[in-house]
């Protein structure tokens, strides 16, 4: 088959590229390199069955250009990263939801199957346990920055979710719990790389809040492969994934492990969230996926434990900065079809 990655540049776009191109399929990214990086996926564009174009994902022209030229539709394209969220409410708003309008409306008039990737925001403040797909969303005010991103999201859920009821459109919604891995940044807020990079060069690693606040960390290639399996199931069509781990680390046990990982003799320095970041943070206590409805129904589940998830992480930054801080391709696609 032919795909559309919208985002196919970014950090989790690049790695479904290579999933999908390792699987036989030809592959159309669209991004506009705003957060992705052409490097990314540089060395796929080479090979024949991958092409980039430049351009927004608001351009009704070029997408429905795009969609027309493909059968299936994987749309990532996304502002991402607490700190650029926080930073730039307005521009998180109108891109998502520009960006969700056009794409999902491109692929239900020519009939192209479509996975939205979501995000775990849409959950909001609700942080009591695992958290399934029927959980409630409980949502800070709209007029602080940081809950843009949700709404933003849930529209674009609810938009696919209205395509599929009333249009028969075959449209999967996915929640993506802290995807990491190597290729990511820490320019936006992205926690590990940036504890990574702070350790590699002995800087104090700083964390925000107390540190108790805790997350579940899974590998990019664990995500890709959720991906995959979602596209190979008739019966995902009409409802929303969690795509996450499932065991919760506290950011200042993530800072601990990632100093005694790298051997680097760097110290923890907290850091109150009022100085970390603009008018409108709020942070959020704990955030964990319940995953039992994308497990019963593909058989997928995560397979790399932290500490593995670090490695390569260490393993990647270092490799970048010794090559002057150029990315490093990422191989090993056999993973990909091993766990889809």
């Amino acid at each position: 088959m032919k795909y559309l990655v919208t985002g196919g540049a970014g950090f989790i776009g690049s790695h479904l590229v290579d999933g999908l191109a390792a699987r036989g399929h030809e592959v159309l990214v669209l991004d506009d390199l705003s957060t992705g990086r052409r490097e990314n996926i540089e060395h796929q564009l080479d090979s024949g069955g991958v092409e980039l174009i430049e351009g927004s994902v608001c351009d009704e022209g070029l997408v429905d250009d795009c969609m027309r030229s493909v059968d299936r539709c994987f749309h990532l394209a996304s502002t991402v990263g607490v700190q650029l969220v926080v930073e730039r409410p307005l521009d998180t708003l109108l891109r998502n939801v520009r960006g969700a309008d056009t794409v999902l409306g491109a692929a239900q008039r020519h009939g192209r199957w479509l996975l939205f990737s979501s995000t775990s925001e849409v959950y909001g403040k609700t942080s009591a346990g695992a958290l399934s797909e029927q959980s409630d969303t409980v949502l800070g005010s709209p007029f602080k920055a940081r809950w843009s991103y949700a709404i933003a999201k849930a529209f674009g859920e609810a938009l696919a979710h209205g395509y599929c009821r009333e249009m028969k459109a075959e449209m999967v919604v996915v929640r993506l719990f802290n995807t990491v891995g190597p290729r990511q940044t820490g320019r936006y807020g992205m926690v590990l790389p940036r504890f990574v990079r702070q350790a590699l060069a002995g800087e104090e690693l700083t964390v925000f809040g107390n540190g108790t606040q805790s997350r579940c960390f899974i590998h990019v290639h664990d995500t890709v492969a959720g991906l995959i399996s979602l596209c190979d199931t008739p019966g995902a069509v009409g409802a929303p994934y969690n795509i996450g781990a499932t065991t919760e680390t506290p950011i200042i046990e993530l800072a601990r492990r990632v100093i005694e990982r790298s051997g680097s003799d760097s110290s923890i320095r907290l850091v109150p969230y009022e100085d970390a970041y603009d008018e409108g943070f709020e942070e959020l206590g704990n955030r964990k996926p319940d995953t039992a409805a994308i497990e019963r129904l593909t058989g997928w589940y995560p397979t790399r434990p932290l500490d593995q998830v670090i490695d390569g992480v260490i393993t990647y930054e270092r490799a970048s900065k010794e090559a002057t801080r150029q990315p490093v391709p990422i191989g090993h696609m056999q993973e990909y079809l091993r766990a889809a």
